[in-house]
């Protein structure tokens, strides 16, 4: 399994906006997110608009390929895109920034053991 957090920066101006768009998101969205096999999945949005998200996914080239194939995911990130500082042309769930882990506590206890 793949742990995975990336990085993204809501512009500021939009931030009650997004918030708003994510209270209620389109369960076509989700159901596409969920087919895509990634699990787990949450947002952490800081007030200055620096966004962190987390999943959880067995393959994660594989749910990538996926939700760039899936007309379900165009269309929500086609609608959502202006919410976000330039990817250079990228699509949010293909441009975003992943972060290295360096620790999992689970992972450290096993290996003690």
């Amino acid at each position: 399994m793949a742990r995975v957090c990336f990085q993204l920066q809501v512009v500021p101006a939009l931030i009650d906006e997004y918030v708003e768009k994510h209270e209620a998101v389109w369960p076509e969205m989700l159901q596409a997110i969920a087919d895509a096999g990634r699990r787990n999945y949450s947002l952490f949005l800081r007030d200055d608009g620096m966004l962190i998200g987390y999943y959880e996914t067995d393959d994660d080239a594989a749910s990538a390929a996926a939700l760039a194939a899936d007309p379900r995911t165009a269309a929500w990130e086609a609608e959502a895109a202006h919410f976000f500082v330039s990817l250079e042309g990228a699509r949010p769930d293909q441009g975003a920034p992943t972060l290295r882990e360096v620790f999992h506590l689970e992972d450290q206890l096993a290996d003690l053991g």
